[in-house]
């Protein structure tokens, strides 16, 4: 969760008067600090490519202030590297407290009549739309930590938890036009998982849901609404993971991991299936059977996000809650049970905040 005073945390536990304003930069120079953002919204989805997506809705003019790019290169708002900084603030006592949503490049701007409607997505738009112009092969002395920088850098400045131990690049390892695939790739074999931080930093740390919940969820507690989400489906469910590799005499090596969890609707051996329905990966970055069953347990994982039993929730907009957060719900035949945030949509006017939890272990 993001940093908040415990006076803004019990704020918005009920009804609060809230604002939003922004920022733009363009090449590390402050454009503007004063847009007027009269409606808008933040979507967060940890399933996409691009998890996060904004939608601004800002007059053409403003206190003597025109709105409209037009064909200025050089307009706070036109999308040609412009990058907005959004902030939420909560009136805690007459003061406001702003709480730094993150970083979102300009992907969209259009004028229709006396509004301007401005689209933006995460700062990873900048990876995937730079596309490798030749295959990419790590050096020989290239590790982990060294080609993820060289396929970021400068354009995401690249930080690593300290629990991430390096180690060294396959140069067998080749790339032909994706940038956000190698990483990917990369992710995988590492047991890695990446993101942008409120900062505009590439943060590298393990994959895990673990952690200690943020706030506790109750159904019907200050008008909040917990249901089931209703869509099911087979496609794409799996029950084992085989992660191969090969070691350093050329043989093939794999690792194993089986979904145990009780939780889960696709459990080994359970009524889904009782027979293994595997899903299998392969890659020169794993070299030792250690490393193997480690991508594979971390697949299952990710596996997990995208098929485990999931909850929709209605509340008061909770301006401090990003995805991966951990969460407490009762309700919906649950009690206390922990849950992590998967996706999110914030409103930036009065309204209701959604989001869509995923059930952990128990």
């Amino acid at each position: 969760m993001l940093d908040m005073s415990p006076e803004a945390l019990a704020v918005v536990q009920r009804n609060f008067t809230m604002d939003v304003r922004a920022e733009s930069w363009l090449g590390g120079e402050l454009l503007t600090d004063s847009i007027p953002i009269s409606d808008g919204s933040e979507n967060r989805d940890r399933s996409m490519a691009i998890p996060e997506q904004i939608s601004l809705t800002v007059p053409r003019r403003d206190r003597g202030t025109d709105w409209d790019p037009g064909a200025d290169p050089a307009h706070p708002l036109a999308a040609y590297g412009q990058q907005l900084r959004i902030d939420y603030g909560v009136d805690v006592g007459g003061q406001t407290e702003w709480i730094n949503r993150g970083w979102f490049l300009i992907t969209d701007s259009d004028t229709n009549g006396d509004t301007v409607t401005v689209s933006c997505q995460g700062l990873l738009t900048l990876i995937d739309e730079a596309k490798l112009v030749a295959p990419f092969q790590p050096g020989t002395s290239d590790t982990l930590v060294t080609t993820i920088r060289a396929l970021a850098e400068p354009a995401l400045t690249c930080v690593f938890d300290p629990a991430l131990v390096d180690r060294a690049a396959s140069s067998s390892m080749q790339w032909d036009s994706e940038r956000m695939e190698a990483l990917s790739d990369i992710a995988s074999a590492w047991a890695a998982d990446y993101q942008v931080t409120e900062d505009g930093l590439l943060l590298w740390a393990p994959l895990a849901d673990t952690g200690s919940a943020v706030l506790d969820i109750t159904d019907g507690s200050g008008g909040t609404v917990v249901q089931w989400q209703t869509a099911t489906s087979r496609d794409g469910a799996y029950n084992v993971v085989v992660s191969q590799g090969e070691d350093a005499n050329g043989n093939q090596i794999q690792g194993v991991a089986y979904d145990s969890d009780p939780n889960s609707p696709f459990t080994y051996g359970g009524p889904f299936n009782p027979l293994p329905v595997p899903y299998t990966e392969n890659s020169p970055l794993l070299t030792t059977v250690a490393q193997c069953r480690k991508a594979a347990a971390t697949t299952l994982l990710r596996l997990r996000r995208a098929n485990g039993r999931r909850l929709v929730v209605t509340m008061v907009p909770h301006p401090g809650l990003m995805t991966g957060d951990i969460v407490r719900v009762t309700g919906k035949g649950l009690r206390q049970q922990l849950c992590v945030i998967e996706a999110l949509s914030l409103p930036y006017s009065p309204d209701e905040m959604s989001l869509t939890v995923r059930v952990l272990s128990s």
